[in-house]
């Protein structure tokens, strides 16, 4: 018998089902859940149990791994009588890998209490290239010692693994991940439209500022999206879209303004309502050709 807790995990979309491959891979005993009965099926023939219920995944779970959209989703599978803190064991650990509001995660921590649950907010960046290669960078807020507990499953799923505070903290860092996410690739957009309409060799350009100080890790990793005009998605513009939305509010509520992230929030969403919400978020490509005065 493994040694290692038993995981269950709740939601196997584009991120989720390869992290908890990642965590059969490394040895841990993984029951999951979620809607899609193809997602249920990969689980299954990669070595771990499909459960009927969100009830059914969690009841003889050590750890329960929570990745969906944003904050509504959460709280759909964690509350009610269906729900995760009415039927996972005392003592559990809850950990929320999804990308929602600081003050989801706080509440969360707080209704979880009074249960007896352990909670951490665990999101992460690296899509879904780091999520397959368990490359991942995970900030994380909560208790010293529930991180500490959890650190093996971390670093099962990715190389980067911060406590950044106290619960909601995890949160908050994510949502200034995606305020530079969304930034570098607006300017790379824009630096490829330029590029372009300048006569210039597409791929030695990007080669070699990939190479210098305009280099960075959205570069490297979307640098094939924008030669190829390849925008299946990694992560979606819908996403993005909702994580813009969490830092702008959040932003405002500490009083911190973000001038160019409110223009690119705009971006996000004015590429959202064309249609493009869809597709990976290097898709920015095509708003900047739309105002370049391309057809797309």
């Amino acid at each position: 018998m493994s040694s290692l807790p038993k995981v269950a995990w709740i939601g196997l979309g584009i991120m989720g089902s390869p992290m908890s491959e990642n965590l059969i891979k490394a040895g841990y005993d993984v029951t999951g859940f979620t809607l899609e009965q193809d997602k249920l099926d990969r689980l299954t023939a990669a070595g771990g149990t499909a459960a009927a219920s969100i009830a059914e995944a969690v009841r003889d779970a050590d750890v329960v791994i929570t990745m969906v959209p944003a904050s509504p989703q959460v709280e759909a599978i964690a509350y009610g009588p269906e729900g995760i803190l009415a039927n996972v064991r005392p003592g559990a650990l809850l950990v929320d890998m999804s990308s929602i509001t600081p003050r989801t995660s706080v509440d969360l921590a707080r209704a979880a209490a009074q249960k007896g649950v352990r909670v951490l907010d665990a999101p992460v960046s690296g899509g879904e290239a780091g999520a397959v290669e368990a490359v991942l960078s995970i900030m994380v807020g909560g208790e010293q010692a529930d991180f500490d507990h959890a650190r093996p499953v971390f670093e099962a799923l990715g190389r980067t693994v911060v406590l950044c505070g106290p619960h909601g903290s995890g949160q908050t860092v994510k949502a200034a991940n995606q305020l530079i996410v969304a930034v570098n690739i607006q300017a790379c957009a824009e630096a490829v439209v330029f590029l372009e309409k300048s006569g210039v060799d597409l791929k030695a350009a990007l080669d070699v500022l990939a190479g210098g100080l305009a280099g960075s890790t959205v570069l490297t990793r979307k640098k094939d999206n924008f030669l190829n005009r390849d925008f299946a998605p990694g992560f979606r513009v819908d996403l993005h879209h909702k994580d813009m939305g969490i830092v702008t509010d959040a932003a405002r509520t500490v009083g911190a303004a973000l001038p160019v992230g409110a223009v690119v929030a705009q971006l996000v969403a004015s590429l959202r309502a064309q249609g493009d919400g869809g597709l990976d978020h290097s898709a920015l490509l095509r708003a900047v050709e739309r105002l370049s005065g391309a057809e797309v």
